[in-house]
């Protein structure tokens, strides 16, 4: 059975996890490039989200990933797409803002990467977590979305269902 995503059961997890933040005092920052923002977006649609979210960085291209702190080395042996950069990236964001948990996604939506053609999967999305030092990170390959904003929406799901197990 295909798994289904649902935009308001997104955007309630994503109102539990921010008031969760809110109320244990803990900070958050997101190094997005396969959701673009969405993740951060979700977190600042509550009231109350600018005491947790220090900022975030939207980082499409492999060259601003290397600008806010991943290492060239890392996308060169492990490619863009892939736990190793995801970690990186998660690592990157966290200690760039200092704040408690730093969340890194990279992954192909619904087409083949041009500018990292053979590294990239239509739909298959790495994620990490790094919660005050301790990172872990998780692959999902996701079923085809009708547009890119569905996308979006179901990596968000699937790395707040994540979160809100930390939490």
């Amino acid at each position: 059975m295909e798994k289904k995503y649902n935009e308001k059961e997104t955007r309630r997890m994503y109102e539990r996890i921010t008031q969760a933040l809110i109320r244990k005092g803990l900070t958050i920052t997101t190094m997005e490039s396969a959701t673009s923002g969405q993740i951060a977006s979700l977190i600042t649609d509550t009231q109350g989200s600018s005491a947790v979210l220090k900022g975030a960085f939207v980082t499409y291209c492999n060259e601003a990933k290397i600008m806010q702190g991943v290492e060239a080395d890392i996308l060169e042996q492990y490619t863009v797409y892939s736990l190793e950069t995801a970690a990186a990236m998660a690592k990157a964001c966290r200690k760039t803002y200092g704040a408690d948990i730093g969340i890194g996604v990279t992954g192909t939506m619904g087409n083949t990467d041009p500018a990292n053609p053979g590294a990239s999967v239509p739909g298959q999305v790495y994620f990490a977590i790094d919660f005050q030092g301790n990172t872990e990170s998780f692959f999902v390959e996701l079923p085809i979305q009708p547009t890119r904003l569905a996308y979006k929406l179901a990596v968000a799901w699937e790395i707040g269902e994540v979160l809100e197990k930390r939490l």
